[in-house]
Parts: structure tokens; C-alpha cells; sequence
């Protein structure tokens, strides 16, 4: 769907990682592994994590054909559940538009204690939803909370406001709104550090 080439977001991780001397990261709802193969590519080591099993089947073949392994591990995993990693296990934890997906305010509250617990002391938590400028938003039907449903597909849009009641346990370093695709895709690019 977005290709295979990295989305702009992990060119922007890339440097907060680098400025940050992170070399260990947890990716979550990685798809076909795009930003996966790029951050290894870029010496990141790279737990990807994704709810489809044909999706982590393929990280692994493009892991493999490009020699990556040492540097990717691949999970199929839940992320509503809980997380089957030790308190500060990660540098940082990265997602592009995991979170506006059908998680309800409460789904992704959870998501983001469990994120706080996993990462180390000042983690970096970098993530992407699409926002309330988007031209689907409050279009199709509405699904509850700030979610709407189009062509079978649920998401959830978010305001400035969503994003700062997120902040549970982060400081929040920028949010950055740019657009994605030839729709576009009107999202916001938002990275926070564990207090």
C-alpha cells in the first residue's frame, strides 16, 4: 500500500535516534516493514511488531534478503495485550499511524503505560496518527470517540489535544503535522521522552 520505501516519520526518527545515540528500538504495528528495514539498514536493532502474520512473514523475507537478521527480530503480537518484555527494555519505541487505528482512548492509554514501562530511563517514544486536519475526518461512519469508519476501514483521528492526554509519564519534545500520499494523509508526527 505505501510501498518500500521508508516513510518520511522514520527519516525523522532516524535523527532523533542518532542525536540520541539509540541503537535499540521496538517497533510497533511495523506492516510490510518499510521504516524496519531502514532503521537496521541504519545499525538501529529492531523488534517489529505487527497484528498480521503475513505481514511479520514478509518482514522476516526482506530481513533475510538483505542480510538484516543480526539486526531484526519479528513478532506477530496483540499490542492491546500486554507486552512480554522487561520493565526498560528498549531505547525507544517507534509506530507510523499505529495509533489511529480502531484503538479506543482507553485501548491506547493502556498502550502508552505499557510503552512508559518498557522503555529505559529518558526513552523516546516517536509516533504518527493521522490528525483532524485529514480530509476523511468525520467523513463515513461514525464509530465513536473520534473514529470513523470508510470502505470497511476504522480510524481514529487526532486532535493536539488527544495527543497531550497522552503525555501519561512522557514530556512531550515536538509535534510536527505533514502529509503523507497523494490523498493526502494529513498526520501528525509526535515525539516524547519518558520523565
Amino acid at each position: 500500500m505505501f510501498g518500500l520505501d521508508p516513510s518520511y516519520s522514520a527519516k525523522k526518527a532516524l535523527e532523533t535516534f542518532k542525536k540520541n545515540k539509540i541503537t535499540n528500538i521496538i517497533e510497533l504495528g511495523a506492516g510490510l516493514g518499510r521504516d524496519t528495514i531502514f532503521f537496521a539498514q541504519n545499525n538501529i536493532h529492531v523488534h517489529a511488531i505487527d497484528y498480521s502474520l503475513s505481514a511479520t512473514n514478509i518482514i522476516k523475507k526482506r530481513s533475510k534478503e538483505n542480510n538484516l537478521d543480526a539486526l531484526i527480530k519479528v513478532e506477530n503480537y496483540d499490542i492491546r495485550k500486554k507486552f512480554n518484555f522487561d520493565n526498560e527494555n528498549f531505547q525507544a519505541c517507534y509506530s507510523h499511524m499505529l495509533f489511529c487505528m480502531a484503538l479506543s482512548n482507553q485501548d491506547l492509554k493502556d498502550l502508552n503505560k505499557e510503552i512508559w514501562r518498557i522503555l529505559k530511563k529518558d526513552g523516546i517514544n516517536i509516533y504518527t496518527a493521522r490528525n483532524q486536519t485529514d480530509g476523511d475526518f468525520k467523513k463515513g461512519i461514525h464509530r465513536g470517540e473520534d473514529m470513523y469508519e470508510m470502505n470497511g476501514f476504522i480510524v481514529h483521528y487526532f486532535s493536539e489535544n488527544k495527543i497531550k492526554n497522552l503525555l501519561d509519564g512522557f514530556i512531550n519534545i515536538s509535534i510536527e503535522n505533514f502529509d503523507e500520499g497523494s490523498f493526502p494523509r494529513k498526520l501528525s508526527l509526535v515525539i516524547n521522552k519518558k520523565k
